[in-house]
């Protein structure tokens, strides 16, 4: 019986180790030396300018003279600015916006699209005209729709109905929203298309069974489509994040930050410090700790979100 059972407990598997001779008869080195050069190119152009900010940071730097070592006194100064706090509200109430009213557009349009058997593909493809439109012309597109007077074309399409007309860009209460809906129209084809690409992974048993139990087109959305999903939900939902943090040709190419600083975001404010007065030392500070705070972001998402990321 002893034997038996010594005879049915698997064996350990002994390790496999290479000696140095036979990793260098296999080819090792030789692998090693083909990959290094790529590898240091890619460290070169990828971590030499993020070594190169941080150490620009701790600089007095206008690009034209020595650099001067300054030590924190950049990131005190960009901390101390009375900028600072607009452009962080900004920031944030654009993000919030973007959030809000921007983030549910991608979503619901890919799932109107996917719902459709004959004719998804065409509205695909109108979905995705704005994405392919540059981004410099389609600002100055919208800004010609956003004109103030009663001839522009949102305040004459509302004067059919009694309505405006409205300053839209000239008004600090509604340039930050007119910029959150040019932005929701330029991204959300780009973003339905990856929604549509993860509807494509959700069982259609799950739908089978859902509409064999009675449930409409809104209850299988809510109860098969969004949990199905939900990893990519979470994850484009970070992206935006991240993205709407980082904000700058919309504010730049629309208002300049005005109204009233109304619309100075973070990145715009770094352009200023970089090439209006010249000063690379506090825009790259102003950048460090920019980045800092999207990192700091994103790890305490990532725990706030990884028991939903899974269906």
């Amino acid at each position: 019986m002893a034997v038996l059972t010594r005879l049915s407990t698997p064996m350990p598997t002994a390790r496999y180790r290479r000696s140095p001779v036979t990793w260098y008869r296999s080819g090792g080195l030789s692998s090693i030396l083909f990959a290094l050069p790529l590898v240091l190119i890619f460290l070169y152009f990828s971590w030499g300018p993020i070594v190169r900010g941080l150490v620009l940071s701790f600089q007095k730097n206008n690009l034209v003279t020595t650099p001067e070592w300054v030590g924190t006194a950049n990131f005190s100064y960009v901390l101390t600015d009375p900028q600072l706090p607009q452009a962080t509200l900004n920031t944030l109430y654009f993000a919030l916006l973007a959030l809000i009213f921007g983030f549910p557009v991608p979503l619901f349009l890919a799932v109107f699209i996917s719902e459709l058997r004959k004719t998804g593909w065409l509205y695909n493809v109108f979905s995705y005209l704005p994405a392919v439109v540059p981004p410099v012309a389609a600002i100055l597109l919208w800004k010609f729709f956003y004109d103030p007077g009663e001839s522009g074309v949102f305040n004459a399409v509302l004067g059919w109905f009694g309505i405006g007309p409205f300053a839209w860009l000239n008004s600090p209460d509604l340039a930050m929203p007119a910029i959150v809906l040019e932005a929701t129209w330029a991204g959300a084809g780009a973003t339905s298309i990856i929604y549509l690409a993860a509807l494509t992974g959700v069982r259609t048993e799950l739908y089978e069974a859902a509409e064999l139990d009675g449930a409409g087109i809104w209850r299988r959305v809510w109860h098969v489509t969004l949990p199905q999903i939900r990893g990519i939900i979470l994850i484009m939902m970070l992206l935006q994040l991240i993205g709407t943090f980082q904000v700058f040709t919309e504010p730049f190419l629309f208002t300049g930050g005005g109204p009233d600083n109304a619309t100075t975001t973070i990145l715009l404010l770094i352009y200023r410090y970089a090439f209006i007065n010249g000063d690379f030392g506090a825009a790259t500070a102003l950048s460090v700790l920019l980045a800092l705070v999207l990192c700091v972001l994103s790890i305490v998402y990532h725990f706030l979100t990884r028991r939903w990321s899974t269906p």
